[in-house]
């Protein structure tokens, strides 16, 4: 078995302030986006001159033009051949509770907008991201740790485990 090289990225949801809602990015910009026309939280690649909490930091900053003030790391994630051309990706899921600065409206890949934790069901979303976005709101402390396999662009099973 050839050695496990993903490529590392943070996923981040913020919270408003009064906990009921999250910022999501409905991907609506480019015609070439994996993503297109999906809601998403923020987030994006690892640089090699970071750690996950410094990219997280600066994907929020970059994606929503706010500063994470407190969060906390929620789950990992091992998405196996999830990339359009069947990279596997290693995400650091985060919940961001408290921020500084107004929220974007728009950035390169969408437009932005508060969501209702109760409804995110409701929107168009990778269809994996139902499994993991309960465990991002609920009230258990523990960290997740997860594994979606993909094929064609769905999941093909999900197991994850609570530390």
């Amino acid at each position: 078995m050839s050695p496990y090289t993903p490529i590392i990225g943070t996923l981040g949801y913020i919270l408003s302030p009064d906990r009921k809602e999250t910022l999501l990015v409905h991907r609506n910009r480019r015609e070439d986006d994996q993503h297109l026309g999906k809601y998403n939280g923020l987030g994006g690649k690892m640089r090699p001159d970071e750690d996950v909490v410094s990219c997280m930091r600066r994907e929020i900053r970059e994606e929503a033009g706010i500063e994470c003030q407190d969060f906390v790391l929620r789950g990992t994630i091992n998405w196996s051949n999830f990339g359009s051309n069947g990279e596997d990706w290693l995400g650091f899921i985060f919940r961001i509770d408290l921020f500084s600065g107004t929220p974007f409206r728009e950035n390169s890949e969408g437009t932005l907008a508060w969501h209702s934790i109760l409804s995110l069901d409701t929107l168009p979303m990778w269809e994996g991201d139902r499994f993991f976005l309960p465990l991002i709101f609920d009230s258990d402390p523990r960290v997740f740790h997860g594994h979606m396999p993909y094929s064609n662009g769905r999941p093909l099973s999900w197991h994850f485990e609570r530390l």
